[in-house]
């Protein structure tokens, strides 16, 4: 079979809820994809940083084989002796007292809403029914029914109410839209502290102290959704560590699995998540051994190979080089660390032609909200590799701007 043959069998038995590039990838090694017919690529989207420390990483190799010869799979039915050593390290590392292990992030932002919900009836006291959920405007936290009842976007909601109530949008990054919406029912804001999806947007320097302060002052939990921004990818292991402040609870999921298996985590402090009891909630693949031993060395490598502070420099430096550009085209370079995404004019180029061609020449990155190209490597990727996607990135640019006669 080539190229074609695995695309037509692809779109034959799978429903089009994706639009991929005309690539049958087939091979992962580090930084570095194969397709089915040998060429070479830089992956510069890390299937939207899940896969952080970088394709086959030799450790989470050899972690994940020994495991699964010796137990992969239980279900919550009985106590394993990886569960335990794995949130006892997730906890260490984000200052949390406990967590509940779910596999995929959207799992874990339902979690959080139940955790949270019965917060607000069992201690804050609010009317049965009644509670409320502020999140923010342009939000992607999953697509579950009850996720997508309180996206912004349209195309997610279409054609699938009736939508689950009990849900506010607010403006991102605008403080006092949050202070203005919360009411004696409100439970929980529930937010990222950077939108991946919507474009990398980066609120405003201090929003996220002012939401916190806000948040305690009215008695509402604040909970952020770092299954993109966290573990490193914005040059802190967390991105509320850029603001010194805490939440009271913390979704993760996508690299916590080391690019090899899903699994992820709502964490937030005992007092709240005690509030849980057999029966309210459970996973039967949630916090399987196999995961966590993935999860734990992942967590493990992290620490060892100083990978936040990697991200940190190198997306200094992915920064410099991405403003350095001259282009018509960019209206907006904006990121942290080595999440990145260039926002171009949408009157003079998609962000998908430039994703199709920077695929011909080797590098492989993502279109999202048909304007913005995102750069999230692995965080294992060095200078020299950085280079070669940026010569590439503006080489395509200088293309697409000679076919317009911009030049």
């Amino acid at each position: 079979m080539n190229t074609r043959d695995y695309i037509a069998l692809e779109a034959l038995r799978c429903p089009p809820t994706y639009n991929p590039l005309p690539i049958v990838l087939c091979k992962g090694k580090g930084v570095w994809l194969w397709d089915i017919e040998g060429k070479k690529y830089l992956d510069m989207m890390t299937a939207y940083s899940a896969v952080s420390f970088g394709h086959a990483h030799p450790r989470l190799l050899k972690v994940l084989n020994q495991q699964a010869q010796m137990l992969a799979m239980t279900s919550r039915a009985f106590y394993t002796d990886q569960l335990g050593p794995f949130l006892e390290k997730v906890c260490e590392l984000s200052g949390f007292e406990m967590g509940i292990p779910m596999n995929t992030g959207a799992e874990a932002v339902e979690t959080a809403i139940k955790v949270a919900r019965r917060w607000g009836y069992e201690v804050k006291g609010i009317p049965e029914n009644k509670a409320e959920i502020i999140t923010a405007n342009n939000n992607f936290h999953g697509r579950t029914t009850t996720i997508i009842s309180f996206s912004s976007e349209p195309l997610y909601q279409k054609d699938f109410g009736p939508l689950t109530p009990g849900f506010k949008i607010i403006p991102f990054g605008d403080a006092k839209a949050l202070e203005e919406a919360i009411t004696p029912n409100t439970c929980a804001f529930l937010v990222e502290p950077i939108q991946g999806e919507a474009g990398i947007i980066v609120p405003p320097k201090g929003w996220l102290k002012d939401v916190h302060r806000i948040c305690k002052e009215k008695n509402v939990l604040l909970i952020l959704d770092e299954v993109q921004s966290g573990l490193g990818r914005t040059g802190k292991m967390f991105a509320f560590q850029h603001e010194n402040i805490k939440p009271d609870g913390i979704i993760l999921g996508k690299a916590l699995g080391g690019g090899i298996l899903p699994i992820s985590l709502f964490l937030s402090h005992r007092e709240i998540l005690s509030l849980m009891t057999p029966g309210s909630h459970g996973s039967t693949f949630g916090g399987n051994p196999l995961a966590c031993a993935v999860a734990h060395e992942a967590l493990t490598i992290l620490q060892e190979d100083h990978l936040a502070e990697r991200a940190a420099e190198l997306g200094t430096y992915l920064m410099m080089r991405l403003q350095q550009i001259d282009s018509p085209l960019i209206k907006e370079v904006r990121g942290m660390g080595l999440w990145i995404g260039v926002d171009f004019h949408k009157h003079l180029v998609s962000a998908r032609e430039v994703c199709e061609k920077m695929s011909l020449k080797g590098v492989l990155s993502k279109d999202t909200h048909h304007t913005v190209v995102r750069f999230a490597p692995p965080l294992i990727i060095t200078r020299e590799e950085i280079d070669f996607a940026l010569d590439v990135f503006q080489s395509t640019l200088k293309e697409i701007e000679e076919q317009k006669d911009f030049l």
